[in-house]
Formats: C-alpha cells, structure tokens, sequence
C-alpha cells in the first residue's frame, strides 16, 4: 500500500528533487538526473523548435540526456526562484544555468521555467521552457533550429554552404 503524505510532506518531495536535480546535474551525473523520473513520467518541450520530441517514460529521458555532459560543461545554477502552488505535488520553477557549450567554447548561460510534478516514484511530469535560439547559439545549431522553424535554410546556412562550395 503506498504510504500517505500530508500537503507539507509532498510538498517537501519537490523541493528534494529539486535539489537533488541541481546536484546531479553540476556533478555531470546524467544517469542520476534520469533516474529522478518516475518510469512513465513525460518531460515536455513546448517552446522546442519543429521535430523535438516529447520523452515519455524514464529510459527515454535517460536516452535524451545520455550524452550531454559531451555537449554542454554545466558549472553553476546562476539563479533560481521556486514557486509553490495550489497543488502540493506541483511547483514552478524559474532557474538559470551557466557553462560552456564544448563544441563551440561558447557560453552556455541559458534560462528555463519548469513546471515540475512529482509522485511517489519520482518526476510524473516536467514541461521545461526554455529558450532553443539561445541554446543553438551556444552549441553552434542556429542554422538548423531556423531551418526547423521555419522550413528554410537561413540566410547564415546558405552562406557557410556557398563558402564551403
């Protein structure tokens, strides 16, 4: 039988992970972040360009995030504010990461709100809005989030291939 939590003690829950989500993810600990997810939990992207994909369920986001630490060198939480709501299980969170994308060398300072809901088993829902045109400028995949926007291939894609040519 699952054990019952008052309104004070599911809201706690979610700050834990919380927490604990900032942690794994400044210690590069991927794994650790997909496990925080219950089994059938989703992550959703509505701000995402065109083709990106929702996960549904903890081995696709662990899938997702697989290789990230190869991508993006997370160094801090620049700010965070989180707000409670009517729903203990449910929390906002307005936060900011800072690091530096790997391939590029750029700085990867980019933004999010989370909308976060957390059950027994873990994360049962996590819409992330975050901003894909400044996370492409970091990585260096502008051209391609525009190209998915907007089904052309923008201006700056049409040059570096004509220089390539």
């Amino acid at each position: 039988m699952a054990e019952r939590l008052d309104a004070a003690a599911r809201r706690q829950r979610v700050h834990d992970v919380m927490d604990r989500m900032h942690e794994v993810l400044l210690a590069h600990d991927m794994m650790g972040f997909a496990d925080l997810w219950a089994p059938d939990g989703v992550m959703e992207f509505p701000f995402a360009p065109p083709g990106h994909a929702n996960l549904s369920g903890r081995e696709e986001v662990r899938e997702y995030v697989r290789s990230y630490a190869e991508h993006v060198d997370l160094q801090s939480i620049r700010h965070q504010t989180r707000h409670e709501t009517a729903d203990p299980d449910v929390m906002i969170v307005e936060w900011g990461v800072g690091g530096t994308a790997l391939a590029t060398g750029r700085r990867y300072d980019i933004d999010y709100v989370g909308v976060i809901r957390v059950g027994e088993q873990g994360i049962v829902s996590y819409k992330d809005y975050w901003n894909p045109l400044a996370a492409g400028h970091a990585l260096g995949s502008l051209p391609q989030i525009m190209e998915a926007v907007t089904g052309e291939k923008p201006v700056t894609a049409i040059l570096t291939a004509q220089e390539q040519s």
